[in-house]
């Protein structure tokens, strides 16, 4: 499995992501610079990484949603392959339309950088594939605008479709007040596309992939998708 990261000016979670893949995983990992227009055909995954992109100048994300790449991502994501957006990743693809919804600043208006608790709502998804519904899993999260918004129709859809996959819980995986960090609407803290091949999270599951850092439980999300591009290159085999 080969992995592209793209590196927007302003990213600095890049390289936490490459770690995360290449020592986490042992597989390969390739750095896509913001100004390419192709996605390497042996990319099996793409992924936004966190950071300050263009600086965050307007609104989080919406100047990376015009970069050359971008337009690749879309091909890449239309064509099914796999889109991980993490923290400002997330922003961007909400920006770029790739996924629904928008984010506001923290309900408390600081920016906000702990561990907090989330809860997988399906196992059934690339992302999850190793994980059960109802697993809890402790995350960093680092943003000041992480606070996810989506009209009550949109919201609909998304519960209605199974598109939330992460919310934000307390340790014993209940959905309180307390245990949202930013304000984030029903305590979403991930959400898929429509086909299921495009996720964005705000928690960064790359900071969490080594005991030493504090916990591994972000690892799972990486071989979630290793397992999800062995089993499909196994059924190709096959066939």
């Amino acid at each position: 499995m080969k992995f592209g990261i793209v590196v927007f000016p302003g990213s600095n979670c890049d390289w936490d992501v490459y770690w995360a893949v290449r020592a986490g995983l042992g597989e390969e990992a390739e750095f896509l610079w913001h100004k390419e227009e192709s996605i390497p055909g042996d990319i099996d995954c793409v992924v936004l990484p966190g950071g300050f992109s263009y600086g965050d100048y307007l609104r989080s994300g919406a100047i990376a949603r015009f970069a050359p790449i971008m337009g690749a991502v879309a091909r890449f994501a239309r064509a099914g392959g796999l889109v991980l957006g993490i923290c400002n990743g997330f922003q961007i693809l909400c920006e770029a339309g790739l996924l629904p919804g928008a984010f506001l600043r923290n309900r408390q208006l600081r920016f906000v950088c702990r561990s907090v608790f989330v809860r997988v709502e399906r196992s059934d998804t690339p992302f999850t594939n190793l994980l059960q519904p109802g697993a809890v899993l402790r995350l960093p999260v680092a943003h000041g605008e992480g606070n996810y918004y989506a009209e009550p129709s949109v919201l609909r859809e998304l519960e209605r479709r199974g598109q939330i996959l992460f919310r934000y819980c307390d340790a014993a995986g209940q959905l309180t007040e307390d245990a949202n960090p930013n304000g984030s609407v029903a305590n979403i803290a991930g959400v898929l596309s429509p086909e299921g091949n495009v996720l964005g999270m705000m928690p960064h599951p790359e900071r969490a992939c080594e005991t030493l850092l504090g916990g591994t439980d972000g690892l799972t999300v990486f071989e979630s998708l290793q397992r999800h591009c062995t089993m499909a290159v196994a059924t190709s085999a096959v066939l």
